[in-house]
């Protein structure tokens, strides 16, 4: 029974570890800051995720030790990594952020003129009243 547990637990941490350094060459090499958030937020969630996942089931399996915190990072991390990454990509393109050449389509574009639309004629009726 060790030897499994030591087993799915050196793997969980080597897939962590190389998500998390894939992680690592996205946010290095991708050409503009919405893929690099993408490749920052995705892998490197499920790499921590991973990592995490063997460090409980060492401390559970092997030591004996159930640690309700570690499970709560990992709920934690799992909810709250990718929510992050898309409020940052959408703060950058509100901003003014330019997409690299090689994208293809704006999706974006359309919402976010008629939300300043939309904006803008509100403000002109509460100045009106």
């Amino acid at each position: 029974m060790i030897v499994i547990a030591n087993i799915l637990v050196v793997l969980l941490i080597s897939i962590g570890v190389i998500f998390t350094v894939v992680a690592v060459i996205g946010v290095l090499r991708l050409p503009d800051v919405y893929t690099r958030s993408h490749a920052a937020t995705k892998s490197t969630t499920f790499g921590v995720l991973c990592t995490l996942s063997g460090v409980f089931l060492y401390f559970w399996l092997i030591e004996g030790d159930f640690n309700i915190k570690l499970l709560l990072g990992i709920v934690f991390l799992f909810i709250t990594a990718p929510i992050g990454g898309h409020i940052m990509g959408r703060a950058a393109y509100i901003s003014g952020v330019k997409p690299s050449e090689l994208t293809v389509k704006d999706e974006l574009e359309e919402v976010v003129k008629q939300a300043k639309k939309d904006r803008t004629s509100q403000k002109m009726k509460s100045d009106e009243d």
